[in-house]
């Protein structure tokens, strides 16, 4: 399935959607391992940074084009959609054969350039409201995209940064039924940067299924601890799998359809069977 193809099938008939992988791509192994199992789970997009945009510039920055060569060798291997996140334009060259989804994170929401300038790729992108943003500029930053042509954009709730510190950042599930009446977008979840804490991401998972979101997208690792970015929040394989049938009990009860990989034309889910 074509990115695009996947996008007109999450929109249409209000489907449900799983995107889930590290938050950073470390090796060959590690994002391989982790493709590989979701894979057999299922979950058609799989997410990895290859550029990590951090606040400390000490911390780990990512390993850039290699990870990218790496995500890719995941996407043939599975038949997996991947996204990644797109730091600036200089680097949108290296993404067109690698990338399905363009991912602009909450640090860019309102990098107004470069969402004109993705506005003009015939590739799905994945908006991240900005920790600072208003719900009404998390839908003007959406409209710099579609203005130039691009209408197909799904939103994320990550998390806003408020007063309160129990919590990495405060997620606002009121803005699914916000961005649901208000726009035509999609909206998914992002519960892993709003927890900072492994434990808190499956009940704000759940509770973003239940308030209506389109999707989830979980940071997953094959061992949370020894992750070079993030570690305290990233899900092993036994505690995403135990969110997963969570999850799909609750879409069940709402009459909602997740999207599975063996939907896809062409992937390679049939050799996990």
């Amino acid at each position: 399935m074509e990115a695009g193809e996947f996008y007109d099938k999450l929109v249409t008939g209000d489907r449900f959607v799983y995107i889930a992988g590290p938050c950073a791509v470390e090796s060959a192994d590690q994002i391989l391992k982790t493709a590989r199992f979701l894979s057999r789970k299922g979950i058609p997009v799989l997410r990895g940074g290859a550029f990590k945009p951090r606040t400390d510039p000490g911390s780990f920055q990512g390993l850039g084009t290699k990870a990218l060569e790496y995500l890719a060798e995941a996407k043939e291997e599975t038949g997996m959609l991947v996204a990644t996140e797109l730091l600036d334009y200089d680097t949108l060259p290296s993404f067109m054969d690698s990338v399905d989804l363009l991912q602009i994170g909450s640090r860019n929401c309102q990098n107004f350039p470069l969402l004109r300038k993705v506005g003009r790729m015939d590739k799905p992108v994945i908006l991240k409201r900005g920790f600072g943003n208003t719900i009404d500029e998390f839908i003007k930053a959406a409209k710099y995209i579609t203005n130039e042509g691009n209408k197909r954009v799904i939103m994320v709730e990550r998390g806003i940064r408020t007063f309160e510190p129990a919590t990495r950042f405060t997620l606002d599930v009121s803005t699914i039924p916000v961005i649901k009446e208000r726009t035509g977008f999609p909206i998914v979840v992002d519960p892993s940067h709003p927890a900072g804490l492994a434990r808190y991401v499956e009940p704000l998972a759940l509770a973003g299924i239940a308030a209506g979101a389109n999707g989830i997208m979980v940071e997953v690792h094959p061992d949370p601890a020894a992750a070079l970015s993030d570690p305290l929040q990233q899900l092993n394989f036994d505690s995403f799998t135990s969110l997963l049938e969570k999850s799909d009990a609750i879409l069940k009860a709402l009459g909602r359809v997740p999207i599975r990989l063996e939907e896809y034309e062409g992937s390679q889910f049939d050799i996990y069977k």
